[in-house]
C-alpha cells in the first residue's frame, strides 16, 4: 500500500545513488554561469530543475506505470533506462543544492527546496573516482540476495514469501519455527555484513561531502527541525504509547506461556521473537486467534459476506470508496481514473499487484494499481489507496519540489486514517449493514485487540530500525558489534529475545528488506502515530460523542473542508503548519493512539493483574 512519488528524489530513494560523473563536468561550468553563487543566481537555478523534473517526472511516470502493469522484457528494460537517468539527475542536482545551500542571504523558500533536493538521497556516494560504481554494486548486490534468501523448514528449503507465511502458521512447532527463523537470519543476514559495513562506510562519506555529519543525521534532516531535535521528538512520541505496548507485551507472553510452557516462553522476561507470528515479531496479528477474548471472534457480521450480500463487484468497491470523499466534499475522480486504472489482475500479462496510488502527470491523471478480490482485506486497501489519490491531487498547484505530503509520514498515515474510518457505524450509513447488527460493546474488546496487534505491536520496531542505523552511521554501535547492536536494541524497545544464541558472525538486521534495501523506516512509526492524531481531529470536529474507535465522519463536509486544507499544502510548508492546519496542533502526538485504544488499555490491565509487567 504506497502512492507512487512524483519527485526524482524519492523516486531514487531505495537506489544507491552515484556521485557527479566527470562528463558533467562541462555542464556544471556552464550552469554556474548562468546560475551564479548569489541568492538570484540559486533561485533561478531552483527553478531550472524544477522545470526539468517536472518534465522527465511525467515520462518516467508512464513508463514506471507500463512496466508495473505489463511486464515484458522491453518495459523492463525502459524502466531500468529512466531509473538510471532518474538517480543521475538527482545526485547531480543534489550535489549542485549543496553548494548553492551555502549561499547567504538565501530566500527562505529557495533555502528549503535546496534542502528537499540535497536530503532527497537515500545512499549518496562521494565524489572521488570509483565511489559510485562500488556503492551502487554493493547496494544490487545485497538486494539480489535478499530477493534470492531461502531458509529451511524440517531441513528442506523455502523461499522468502513461503517462510513468511510459515511463521504465521499456528500449527508449527516451536522447534520448527526456530529453524526457521535461524536459517532465515542466518542465511539471509549473515553473508552481507562485510559488505553492508562498507556500504554505509561510502555513503557517511558521501553524506559529509553534502553537509551533514553523518548518514543518519542527513536522513533526520527531512524533518524542518534539528536531526538530534527530531530524534528526541520521536522518542516523545513513543513514550506517549509505551504504556499501551507494554500492557500488550504482558498480556500476550502470558497467553504464549500458557500455550506454551515456561520452558518454551517463561511467564515473565522478554518474549520469544519467532512465538509472535512474524519473522520480525513486528506485527502480531497471525496469533490473535491464541490470545483472543473468549467469545470475541463473532463480531455479528462479516465484511466479505456484506459485499458479497451487496453484489459489488471490483469497481462497485471502488466506487464506494470514491463516494466516502464526495459525501466530505470532494470533487468526484476525473474519469481517466475510470479508464487507466488497473482495478483486476489481467490474465494476459504478468502484472506488479502489490497496491499502489499513482499521479503520473502531477495534475490529475489519477490512478490506481490492485488485483481487487472482494473481500474486506481489499475493500479497506481502496479506501487507503484513494487517500494518496485524493491527497496528489489536493496538492497538484504546488511547484515541483512541494509536489510530496509534509512530511513522509504524512502520505501514509491519510490512507490509514480514512481505513480506520471503516466502523460499523459507517457500513450502516452506506446501506451495507443492517443497523440491528451493529456489534454490541461487549465485542469492541475483540475488536480493539485484534487491531492493536498490528497497530501497537509495530510501534517500538517501526522506532529501533532507523535508531539502530543511526548508531552504526554515526559510530555508536562499533564496527564489530553489529549483532550485539541490533538484538540490544530489540531488547530494550520490543521486549523480544532470539530463539537462539547470536554472536558477531551474523547480522540479524540484514534478513529484514528495508535494511538491505536501504529504506529509511520511521516514516512507518510516523503514520502509525499521525493517522490516529487526524482521525480524532476528524471527529472533534464532526461532533462524534460516542468512543473513539466508533466514530465515523462520512457525510461531514466541514471535516472534508479542513482535510483539504492540510492536503493542498502539500510539502509547501514545514509539516507543524500542515499539521495545524487540521489539527490544531504543532506537535506529533501518540494521545489520540491511547485515547483509541483507552478501553482496550483498560480491559489488558485488569487481565494482567498480578502478572510482573516489563523484562
Amino acid at each position: 500500500m504506497k502512492f507512487a512519488s512524483v519527485a526524482l528524489t524519492a523516486l531514487a530513494v531505495s537506489l544507491a545513488t552515484p556521485a557527479m560523473a566527470d562528463h558533467h563536468a562541462a555542464g556544471t561550468e556552464a550552469a554556474a554561469s548562468a546560475y551564479p553563487m548569489t541568492p538570484q543566481g540559486a533561485a533561478d537555478w531552483v527553478a531550472m530543475v524544477e522545470k526539468d523534473m517536472l518534465e522527465f517526472s511525467v515520462e518516467y511516470g508512464r513508463v514506471l506505470w507500463l512496466n508495473n502493469t505489463y511486464i515484458v522484457h522491453d518495459s523492463d528494460q525502459l524502466a531500468a533506462k529512466y531509473g538510471a537517468e532518474a538517480t543521475e539527475k538527482s545526485v547531480r542536482y543534489a550535489n549542485e543544492a549543496a553548494k548553492y545551500a551555502r549561499v547567504e542571504g538565501l530566500d527562505a523558500e529557495v533555502a528549503r527546496k535546496l534542502d528537499i533536493l540535497r536530503n532527497g538521497i537515500v545512499m549518496p556516494a562521494p565524489v572521488r573516482d570509483g565511489a559510485a560504481t562500488e556503492l551502487n554494486e554493493i547496494a544490487t548486490k545485497l538486494g539480489s540476495a535478499y530477493g534470492k534468501g531461502k531458509g529451511t523448514l524440517n531441513g528442506e528449503e523455502i523461499n522468502g514469501s513461503d517462510i513468511e507465511a510459515e511463521m504465521g502458521n499456528l500449527d508449527r512447532t516451536p522447534a520448527e519455527l526456530a529453524e526457521m527463523w535461524a536459517s532465515w537470519h542466518d542465511n539471509v543476514g549473515a553473508p552481507m555484513r562485510g559488505d553492508y559495513q562498507r556500504m554505509i562506510a561510502i555513503a557517511n562519506e558521501g553524506s559529509k561531502e553534502l553537509g551533514f555529519a553523518d548518514l543518519g543525521a542527513m536522513w533526520r534532516s527531512n524533518y524542518d527541525m534539528d536531526p538530534d531535535q527530531f530524534a528526541a521528538e520521536t522518542e516523545r512520541m513513543w513514550q506517549e504509547v509505551k504504556p499501551l505496548y507494554m500492557a500488550l507485551h504482558t498480556y500476550v507472553r502470558g497467553k504464549l506461556n500458557a500455550k506454551y510452557g515456561a520452558e518454551v516462553q517463561p511467564a515473565t522476561g522478554p518474549i520469544r521473537a519467532d512465538l509472535l507470528g512474524n519473522m520480525w515479531a513486528q506485527e502480531w496479528g497471525n496469533i490473535y486467534p491464541l490470545v483472543a477474548p473468549e467469545g470475541a471472534g463473532d463480531i455479528g457480521y462479516d465484511l466479505t459476506d456484506l459485499i458479497t450480500a451487496k453484489g459489488l463487484d471490483e469497481i462497485e468497491m471502488v466506487r464506494t470508496g470514491e463516494q466516502f470523499f464526495s459525501s466530505l466534499g470532494f470533487e468526484p475522480l476525473p474519469e481517466t481514473f475510470w479508464e487507466r486504472s488497473q482495478f483486476v489482475k489481467p490474465q494476459d500479462r504478468e502484472v506488479v499487484c502489490h497496491a499502489s496510488a499513482w499521479d503520473v502527470d502531477n495534475v490529475d491523471d489519477l490512478r490506481i494499481k490492485m488485483c481487487i478480490k472482494k473481500n474486506a482485506d481489499d475493500f479497506i486497501t481502496i479506501h487507503h489507496e484513494l487517500g494518496h489519490n485524493y491527497y496528489q491531487r489536493a496538492y497538484n498547484q504546488q511547484d515541483y519540489l512541494h509536489l510530496n505530503g509534509a512530511n513522509d509520514g504524512f502520505h501514509e498515515a491519510i490512507g490509514d486514517m480514512i481505513a480506520l474510518s471503516i466502523t460499523p457505524e459507517y457500513l450502516v450509513q452506506i446501506d451495507m449493514l443492517d443497523e440491528a447488527d451493529v456489534p454490541s460493546a461487549d465485542k469492541d474488546i475483540g475488536l480493539l485487540l485484534r487491531q492493536a496487534m498490528d497497530k501497537v505491536a509495530f510501534l517500538p520496531f517501526g522506532l529501533m530500525v532507523d535508531r539502530y542505523r543511526w548508531g552504526l552511521f554515526d559510530g555508536s554501535i562499533p564496527a564489530d558489534q553489529l549483532n550485539k547492536g541490533w538484538n540490544d536494541l530489540r531488547l530494550e524497545y520490543q521486549g523480544i529475545v532470539p530463539p537462539v544464541a547470536r554472536d558477531e558472525s551474523g547480522f540479524d538486521a540484514g534478513a529484514k528488506y528495508h535494511i538491505p534495501g536501504n529504506v529509511p523506516y520511521t516514516r512507518y512509526f510516523l503514520a502509525r502515530i499521525l493517522q490516529f492524531q487526524f482521525f480524532k481531529a476528524a471527529c472533534d470536529q464532526a461532533g462524534w460523542e460516542g468512543p473513539l474507535h466508533r466514530c465515523s465522519f462520512y457525510g461531514n463536509e466541514e471535516v472534508g473542508k479542513n482535510l483539504n486544507a492540510m492536503l493542498e499544502m502539500g510539502a509547501s510548508k514545514p509539516w507543524p503548519d500542515a499539521l495545524e492546519a487540521f489539527t490544531g496542533e504543532r506537535q506529533m502526538s501518540g494521545a489520540a493512539m491511547a485515547e483509541y485504544f483507552a478501553p482496550l488499555k483498560a480491559w489488558l490491565d485488569e487481565q494482567n493483574a498480578g502478572m510482573a509487567e516489563g523484562w
